[in-house]
């Protein structure tokens, strides 16, 4: 009797720890079965080309929730990003732009540490506020820049061979943008689990004050994390509007909730101290697995919302029961 309630623990424990894992074989399963086109070869690159966009955004965020914060100044990061670089590729080229476009997603980043610091809001709530209202305003410069119009590829007359082959190319059998997603969560893993940094950012996340009497730069983290965030929010931008080849000043509507839903439901803590950018992906994979089985099924949109609305209710509500 004893050894059969070990085992039921431990099988309990298994799937609590990899629940994502099993919701993803079971929707992938279901959805095979009753819509066959779900495993074609087409339909898994489309899956892989909307993997990108959201991934990027979704690993910026788990540093910043881990830290022990929250960032909703991506949607606005992301639309400032966009529309500023598709209007350099005419004037300066395309690595100009990209590297400009690169640029101002961390300088946003670090512009929100920058006012979080100076207010003193070291409580995730408080940064709740202060980044949204930041991202009111990086939406605003957006639509300032570009009189709210919306930029299109085939009206730049100077080469975007760059931005075409991180839209549509391919390396192989894979598309590009989802090999730069591969390089670039080595390297974000590696900063993470490899670095005194990396391990700085779990530390201020998990106890502030523990972590400040051991040393830890408390400031200097809150800037890497946002800074990071900022940055990644830009690398999205730029893989977003390079696949849908049109940038507008209400291009990263949504990301935030999408993001935030990614990193959560990939079983980073909202409470800080716990996360890894390798659960944020399962996070982000079942998130567009989810919405691309219900497309093929002819579900609307905006069930889906009330479905994806559910399911990041059900997770905050998980992990706050896992804490307990």
């Amino acid at each position: 009797m004893q050894k059969r309630n070990s085992v039921l623990k431990v099988t309990a424990s298994m799937l609590r720890d990899y629940l994502v894992l099993v919701m993803i074989a079971l929707l992938v399963a279901v959805t095979a079965i009753v819509e066959p086109k779900f495993m074609s070869g087409a339909n898994l690159v489309n899956i892989m080309r909307q993997f990108g966009p959201l991934i990027m955004v979704s690993l910026g965020m788990t540093f910043v929730i881990i830290g022990g914060f929250i960032d909703l100044s991506v949607a606005g990061t992301i639309n400032l990003v966009a529309v500023v670089t598709i209007s350099l590729i005419q004037p300066l080229g395309q690595v100009p732009a990209l590297l400009v476009g690169l640029l101002i997603g961390a300088v946003c980043g670090a512009l929100n540490s920058g006012v979080i610091l100076s207010s003193g809001a070291l409580t995730q709530a408080e940064a709740l506020f202060l980044t949204f209202g930041m991202s009111t305003v990086y939406s605003a410069l957006a639509l300032l820049y570009s009189h709210g119009s919306t930029m299109h590829f085939w009206d730049i007359q100077k080469s975007k061979s760059i931005f075409e082959a991180i839209g549509a190319g391919r390396a192989g059998p894979l598309p590009l943008s989802f090999v730069i997603f591969l390089v670039i969560l080595a390297l974000l893993w590696i900063f993470q689990t490899k670095t005194t940094e990396g391990r700085a950012i779990s530390l201020t996340g998990g106890n502030k004050t523990a972590a400040h009497l051991s040393g830890v730069n408390i400031s200097r983290a809150i800037v890497v994390v946002y800074t990071i965030c900022g940055f990644m929010a830009g690398v999205g931008a730029i893989v977003l509007f390079s696949r849908i080849t049109t940038a507008a000043p209400v291009i990263g509507a949504g990301y935030e909730t999408n993001a935030i839903l990614s990193v959560v439901v990939g079983g980073t803590t909202l409470k800080g101290g716990k996360g890894s950018v390798l659960r944020t992906v399962m996070g982000v994979l079942l998130v567009i697995l989810m919405s691309n089985c219900l497309d093929l099924l002819g579900v609307s949109t905006y069930l889906q919302v009330v479905v994806k609305g559910a399911i990041l209710v059900v997770a905050i509500w998980l992990d706050n029961r896992k804490q307990a």
